[in-house]
């Protein structure tokens, strides 16, 4: 538990009171909780710790920004974290966290390490799905990725995200320019060109 040494909370020793601590993550903190999701990172943490009538009440307040890989183009696609997490912690008989508000802990531990805590917490404010803002990922990518992509017969959002895919490349291709700088006519169906000749007016 050396790597999160910085990390461990000395409850024994704080006195009745209010204390405050700061913890900053970056990249290598993700890495050492082998999270090969996270490319990098910039996260603050302040944690709050209330001691009173043996109970010790922490508040964490996260704020910062992961980068993570978009699911759709694999680029890097950085999501900002601004997100809280509280809970109570007391001495008992053994450990047990089965309550999410309350957490007991052995009369023997001297320390409670809050890095699984504060890692969990910034994992959850990460979306499930996380992906560009329409028009900014990788066209090149995007465009292998559609064709190449598998398609089964019961996947409702199969077509959905295709056509999101090719209005997303529609919108970053430049229009074709005419001889006069102008965008160049599109073809007509020469079957509606004949209709056409019939009613010169048209």
């Amino acid at each position: 538990m050396g790597k999160f040494s910085q990390f461990k909370l000395p409850l024994k020793s704080l006195p009745k009171g209010e204390h405050e601590f700061n913890y900053h993550l970056n990249k290598q903190f993700f890495t050492d909780m082998e999270d090969a999701d996270v490319r990098d990172a910039d996260v603050d943490v302040r944690l709050k710790v209330v001691y009173a009538n043996d109970v010790y009440s922490l508040d964490f307040t996260v704020t910062g920004y992961v980068v993570v890989p978009c699911d759709r183009c694999l680029d890097d696609l950085r999501i900002d974290i601004d997100t809280t997490y509280a809970i109570k912690v007391k001495y008992g008989d053994q450990y047990r966290d089965d309550s999410d508000d309350l957490m007991e802990i052995p009369e023997s531990d001297s320390y409670l390490n809050v890095a699984y805590m504060i890692f969990d917490t910034v994992m959850l404010a990460i979306p499930i799905k996380h992906v560009h803002p329409m028009g900014k990922c990788n066209r090149a990518m995007s465009s292998i990725l559609k064709k190449h992509r598998a398609h089964t017969p019961d996947d409702p959002d199969a077509e959905l995200e295709d056509s999101l895919i090719d209005e997303m490349d529609s919108m970053d291709e430049p229009a074709p320019d005419g001889a006069d700088g102008n965008a160049a006519p599109q073809a007509t169906d020469p079957r509606w060109d004949k209709l056409r000749d019939i009613n010169p007016e048209e």
